[in-house]
């Protein structure tokens, strides 16, 4: 599973590539990249709440932790089922409600914010600000002083635990006003109930618990057990409370996951093993809350499963095993679909060819300046290339690929006073100028940003792979690849995949995790986009440690949408929320909104775009695709209703259509308008093109798998399949489907049967 190939690559051109004639300048094969901003840019954040060893490897931003190294003031942290604020009083957790908040809109939010917390502190002790001490897959230390803590506390995503060390003395417990103790078995436990909610407090043997006022518990702790874990429990009964004092003594020291790729099977396992150090009594393991899209569908759970939490995320369900495993059907995707044979609509798709190549330039960056617009433009470029190629028009082809290659070499070469590319060491990233998005000031979106860039330049690679050596513009997306997805643990160049959250199974986009609700993520399928770009990247490269991850993030992240964005299998959204799906994913909540405006058709048309070929797992509930196209009419409604038009009042109209073809080719084809508006990282020529093919090969099949990394199944109404599979490498390959096809792939090219 380890990833060394790219980290070994990105490190030698961090520490050993030489300085060009700009001092501020490294080569990478043609490229370069800057060492530091220019005079007027503004440079990354710094991430000074980490402790020195800590402060040795790559800052970890986008993650649920995130705002802990990087805020000054003590934010929430989202540990499902947990809610966790550490400041400088100690550390507060709670277990988070339901709140149901209207909205301008005229539909809800769901909130589970943190309130009531109960907190812990040592006795007598001034508290320094807490700072990150260690950190694995989805548990972190947090230490109150840098370098001797006064306390340490161990939390985790799936945890219903805050395990603390005290270095000395006793422990303090403030509760809200209201709390009362409850009855417990065991002379260790001091159970209280809140509003309903069972909370409990596990100290060493001999402990004495002192109430000394209605709100405020001392734990008396004996010398040498300097050890108190504090849990929020699902129900109050004498059997979960049994069950939490059997692993309550077993302090997490790390979790990780594994995953591996069966190619025969098209099967992607991933591996969670959680270990942990018994602090007294027998060993135990710890206990572990899986979220819905690890239990659900997972026939290795059964008869493991215990009692379960209400949580945003849906239900959180127990189990006693410090290990578990996933299994996900990797369905695949081409670089691009076949050309058309000859039909009523050739000559259309001609004439919108020839449109779209001559705006092709404009269209490469229409809009913003920075490198989000910019990769978003070239990807653009890259399907209307596609297009234009397996329509057979070469010449079109070529010129456009001409075109890439300029504004490639424009960004990458360094040279650009305006346009680069910056490695800052101190933190361990790469950023890019001129800012967009607080991609810099933040940190926010490098996958969303880099992603189209690996996207489009694997594209090219597949027309020129001698131009996209490493030794020539390669080395430049191997520096991309590795801000988003090294996979080395602990390393000083880069975070270990620095956006994905292991344990939740998705993105984060933002760099900090400001606000009060934890990080969050928008943009969906533009984390998707990402990680069809690092799987593209690695079969023509033939780095298959690449593609295993690329696989591993491209098939969890899509459970994990199906799951909290689109909630497919009806777990997660409560009866109060209105809408169909949610389009951002807070730690803390989920709200039908974007960052931008509040008009209904971007708001969901955000976690659709870019449609491409590896786009076909949005049409994988044909019965909720059409629900949700089936929205935008009153939503529409609602909204001029409030007094507002959007601008087009049909914006975006290209996505949907592409959307509803999924479901249905020929709804989808009728609603396409050909003059109507465009979402700007699409063309008309590529929409016609991708209508179309859906139209002759019907929708995507998901139950036929292939033996390889690159290929596509559809299925028409009348039964008939449409078999495609990509040969990346330089050898002929045999490729055969789960339901006996066979085809014969040679190198470099598409097959379709």
């Amino acid at each position: 599973m380890a990833f060394s190939r790219i980290v070994c690559i990105t490190c030698l051109a961090l520490a050993g590539a030489a300085p060009s004639a700009h001092a501020q300048l490294e080569k990478v094969g043609a490229g370069a990249y800057s060492l530091a901003p220019k005079a007027a840019d503004r440079a990354v954040p710094a991430a000074p709440y980490r402790t020195e060893a800590m402060r040795q490897r790559a800052a970890p931003s986008n993650q649920w932790y995130s705002a802990l190294v990087y805020s000054a003031k003590p934010e929430v942290l989202f540990a499902h089922p947990l809610t966790i604020l550490p400041s400088t009083a100690g550390i507060e957790f709670a277990l988070p409600s339901k709140t149901v908040v209207p909205t301008e809109r005229r539909d809800v939010e769901i909130h589970y914010p943190h309130q009531d917390g109960l907190l812990l502190s040592p006795v007598g002790q001034v508290l320094e600000r807490p700072v990150l001490a260690q950190a694995s897959d989805w548990a972190i230390d947090i230490a109150w002083g840098a370098k001797a803590p006064a306390m340490t506390a161990t939390v985790a995503h799936g945890s219903p635990f805050v395990s603390l060390r005290i270095a000395q003395g006793d422990v303090r417990l403030q509760v809200p006003p209201g709390a009362t103790r409850s009855a417990a078995s065991d002379a260790r436990v001091l159970a209280l109930d809140f509003k309903g909610k069972a909370y409990a407090l596990f100290g060493p043997t001999g402990v004495q618990w002192e109430q000394r006022s209605g709100t405020e518990w001392i734990g008396h702790l004996p010398a040498g057990k300097g050890y108190v874990a504090a849990a929020a429990l699902p129900d109050a009964s004498a059997a979960t409370q049994a069950l939490f004092l059997r692993h309550a003594y077993a302090f997490l020291t790390d979790t990780r996951v594994d995953w591996a790729f069966d190619e025969a099977r098209s099967i992607l396992t991933s591996t969670y093993a959680a270990t942990a150090q018994t602090m007294e009594g027998p060993a135990a393991t710890p206990l572990l809350g899986l979220l819905p899209h690890q239990w659900h569908n997972n026939p290795s759970l059964q008869g493991t499963l215990g009692p379960s939490y209400a949580s945003l995320r849906g239900p959180i369900k127990l189990i006693t095993e410090g290990r578990f495993q996933t299994q996900r059907t990797y369905n695949g995707f081409v670089p691009y679909w076949p050309g058309l044979d000859e039909q009523p609509r050739s000559a259309e798709l001609r004439e919108l060819l020839k449109a779209d190549q001559r705006n092709a330039r404009r269209m490469m960056l229409e809009n913003g300046t920075g490198p989000y617009w910019q990769g978003k433009g070239l990807q653009r470029i890259t399907k209307l290339m596609d297009v234009a190629e397996q329509q057979g028009d070469m010449q079109a082809r070529d010129q456009l690929l001409q075109l890439l290659k300029g504004r490639v070499e424009q960004w990458f070469s360094g040279d650009n006073g305006k346009t680069y590319f910056h490695y800052d060491k101190a933190q361990g990233t790469v950023v890019s100028y001129p800012e967009e998005y607080f991609g810099v000031e933040q940190m926010n979106d490098h996958h969303f940003h880099y992603g189209y860039w690996i996207r489009a330049m694997a594209d090219i690679a597949l027309r020129d792979p001698q131009w996209a050596a490493k030794e020539r513009w390669g080395g430049m997306v191997e520096l991309l690849i590795a801000d988003i997805a090294t996979t080395e643990r602990g390393a000083a160049a880069f975070p270990f995949i620095r956006n994905f959250d292991h344990y939740e199974g998705h993105s984060w986009a933002s760099g900090i995790g400001l606000g009060p609700f934890g990080n969050n993520q928008e943009s969906s399928s533009e984390a998707i986009n990402a990680w069809a770009g690092l799987i593209l990247w690695a079969e023509i490269t033939g780095n298959k440690a690449l593609r295993d991850v690329g696989i591993y993030l491209y098939t969890n992240e899509i459970e994990a949408i199906n799951t909290y964005w689109f909630d497919l299998h009806r777990q997660v959204f409560p009866p109060e929320y209105q809408n169909v799906e949610t389009s951002m994913v807070f730690g803390g909540k989920y709200a039908h909104n974007t960052w931008w405006i509040d008009e209904p058709r971007q708001i969901k048309g955000i976690n659709l775009l870019p449609i491409t070929s590896a786009s076909t797992y949005l049409g994988r509930d044909p019965a909720f695709v059409k629900r949700s196209m089936a929205t935008l009419k009153p939503d529409t409604e609602i909204y001029a209703a409030r007094g507002k038009v959007a601008k087009p009042i049909d914006i975006w109209q290209d996505l949907f259509a592409k959307t509803l073809a999924l479901a249905d080719p020929q709804a989808g084809l009728a609603q396409w308008d050909r003059w109507g508006s465009f979402e700007l990282g699409d063309t008309r020529s590529h929409t016609l093109h991708w209508l179309l093919s859906l139209q002759a090969m019907g929708t995507p099949d998901f139950e036929t798998t292939a033996n390889i990394t690159l290929y596509s199944v559809f299925k028409r109404p009348d039964g008939k399949k449409t078999y495609l599979a990509f040969n990346a490498t330089k050898q002929p390959i045999t490729v055969r489907f789960s339901d006996g096809v066979v085809l014969q792939v040679a190198p470099g090219r598409l097959a379709r049967q």
